[in-house]
């Protein structure tokens, strides 16, 4: 079983080194916190203040890298990884996709690199907030542009399936998009909530219940870490802030003009039903053959359809694909 280094052990990399152990791989990991090394050896897992230590470590034991910093984090992170570990397979768990694929040609151009990102988290952060059940049964994307080694691609895969995730196939490009919208937005907006809410005052949050709870808990993630989210993703946030302000816009019209909200809450209602719909529809088995020529063609095509692959062989990939109603 592939052995896994993980740089950067907050909730995610914590998370995942946890659970790489107790689906039995040979782990170990590094982070700047002396604290947190402390607690995670108190745990019984082997951490080190030295990346260069564990990157090395890799080196030697042929090891999958998995890079679970801040993007602000990551230029450094690579540099060491061009120095020491050159060339292990490479992956991150970064929420945003091309500039992480920018850095990673920049300082490691021969690197097996496969992006990666856990669609996984809580507001909580740091070791102590990882668990190794993080992963179980949520989407963790792997991309498959066209230079992305398939080989390198399958080595990851293997590893996100032991961990317990199912894996959307998709390109970069599309990932930052997705993101956006979906996550991304959603923090800019919490926070936008949350400060409506509070200047409202003591009645204000005293009333606070189940609707402003949901729609604000991102916003209790350390400003930092949301900070490094979005910013990364500027290009992509920006259209989708475009999108949402527009749509505000026309409700606030409406609003003025004739008191209606009608079509802003029944479009909300019905795309809301839309993801109900998506997680609880029919799905159809596909598999796509690894020794194909567009065999990353056919990866990116599951992901795009909103399906996600549960298996994997030598040769194929099993996947499931929404069935279109």
């Amino acid at each position: 079983m592939t052995a896994v280094c993980v740089i950067g052990t907050g909730l995610i990399g914590g998370s995942l080194l946890r659970a790489a152990a107790a689906a039995g791989h040979e782990v170990w990991g590094a982070t700047t916190s002396e604290q947190e090394v402390a607690q995670a050896r108190q745990d019984g897992f082997d951490l080190v203040t030295s990346t260069e230590d564990a990157l090395t470590r890799a080196a030697g034991a042929g090891a999958v890298v998995v890079i679970a910093v801040p993007f602000p984090a990551v230029d450094a992170v690579l540099r060491q990884v061009a120095e020491h570990a050159p060339g292990c397979t490479l992956t991150d768990v970064v929420s945003v996709k091309g500039p992480v694929s920018e850095l990673v040609f920049r300082h490691t151009p021969t690197t097996r690199y496969v992006g990666g990102h856990p669609m996984a988290g809580k507001s909580a952060s740091g070791w102590s907030a990882a668990t190794p059940d993080l992963f179980q049964g949520a989407p963790w994307v792997l991309t498959t542009d066209e230079d992305t080694d398939l080989p390198a691609w399958r080595e990851v895969a293997d590893l996100v399936l032991s961990l317990g995730a199912h894996i959307v196939p998709t390109t970069a490009t599309e990932h930052d998009a997705a993101v956006a919208r979906i996550s991304h937005l959603p923090h800019v907006l919490a926070a936008v909530l949350a400060a409506a809410g509070a200047d409202g005052g003591p009645l204000a949050l005293a009333l606070a219940a189940g609707s402003f709870s949901d729609g604000t808990r991102v916003a209790a993630t350390r400003p930092d870490l949301t900070l490094a989210m979005c910013e990364a993703n500027r290009p992509a946030l920006l259209a989708a802030l475009d999108d949402a302000l527009g749509r505000l816009g026309a409700a606030r019209g409406a609003l003025a003009s004739t008191g209606a909200l009608r079509a802003t809450v029944t479009q909300g209602h019905e795309a809301r039903k839309s993801l109900d719909h998506h997680r609880t529809a029919p799905q159809a088995q596909v598999q796509v053959d690894l020794t194909a020529p567009n065999a990353l063609e056919e990866l990116a095509l599951i992901g795009t359809q909103g399906g996600h692959i549960t298996a994997l062989t030598d040769t194929t990939a099993t996947a499931t694909v929404p069935l279109e109603s």
